[in-house]
């Protein structure tokens, strides 16, 4: 099919499609780089129960080092793990609610598809002649 043998719905339905695709990538990449955040969090916070008491710590503060109490940059860690776990909490349902709408999209792009291949070959939308149907049936 031709760009122009594309009805506007159809096309406003693939570019809806796109835009979700592009949104769930967006949202796994984010996902992906908050479990690499956590993941890094989890071995400092490991390396610090290793650590004894009176050794010094430092952390890096932009291009400085910075000397840090053990019980301090423990809490901070703590801290950001659990922002991390939130975070990819969020991150894991808005990646399987897109995933969701996609699927949903395209069986609805599908089925757009096979009812104006079966049909006439006129302009009618495949989803208002069904919803003719559904309405006469009540």
């Amino acid at each position: 099919m031709s760009q122009q043998e594309i009805p506007p719905w159809l096309r406003e339905q693939l570019a809806r499609l796109e835009q979700l695709q592009q949104n769930l990538q967006a949202v796994q990449a984010q996902k992906q780089q908050v479990e690499a955040e956590q993941a890094e969090a989890d071995r400092a916070l490991e390396e610090l129960k290793n650590a004894k008491e009176d050794e010094q710590i430092y952390k890096y503060a932009g291009n400085l080092l910075v000397k840090v109490t053990k019980e301090a940059i423990t809490k901070e860690l703590s801290e950001k793990k659990e922002i991390s776990n939130t975070r990819t909490l969020v991150l894991g349902k808005q990646e399987t609610r897109l995933k969701e709408s996609l699927k949903e999209l395209q069986t609805k792009i599908d089925d757009m598809l096979k009812g104006r291949t079966q049909g006439s070959p006129g302009e009618r939308r495949p989803d208002t002649a069904a919803r003719g149907q559904d309405e006469s049936r009540a």
